[in-house]
């Protein structure tokens, strides 16, 4: 198993240093989705949930949520993205929607738990859009599909 690098030799908790890393082209892409009953998939598709559109405003908070990442899990460090993407896609044999991000950047550390986090955004930005019309949504499945770049360089998840 690899060593953990976010704890110093004393185990205490520490932002890694990744100055002596190279800068290299780095990407991730994340998944994750939200499943509902047929009915309020209609509504988040169809734009006729009472907060507006569900799944325009989903995608620009996974945006945000990417850049935000070092601002809310403690040992990120803030990066330089230079890509975002969030895709929803409604899936009626889930039913639900299935969120999609991918996120880039040119850095000495590699952009997982931006892509992560924008799905984890997105997905929680459609609960709190159509809540009212249905509690019993579950977010699930959040998961690294892909990442490229770096001295560990390709994952593909099976």
């Amino acid at each position: 198993m690899a060593e953990l690098t976010h704890f110093d030799a004393k185990g205490d908790a520490h932002m890694v240093d990744v100055s002596e890393k190279s800068v290299t082209d780095r990407i991730a892409v994340a998944e994750g989705y939200v499943k509902m009953s047929l009915q309020t998939l209609e509504i988040a598709t169809k734009g006729t949930a009472k907060k507006g559109d569900v799944m325009g405003i989903a995608r620009i908070a996974g945006i945000m949520g990417a850049k935000k990442t070092s601002d809310l899990i403690p040992l990120c460090h803030p990066l330089a993205i230079t890509r975002v993407a969030v895709d929803l896609e409604p899936d009626a044999e889930l039913p639900g929607i299935r969120i999609t991000a991918t996120v880039k950047t040119t850095g000495q550390t590699g952009v997982e738990m931006e892509a992560l986090t924008a799905v984890s955004t997105a997905a929680l930005t459609v609960y709190d859009m159509l809540k009212a019309v249905e509690k019993s949504m579950v977010i699930s499945q959040v998961r690294l599909k892909l990442k490229e770049g770096g001295k560990s360089g390709r994952y593909e998840a099976t």
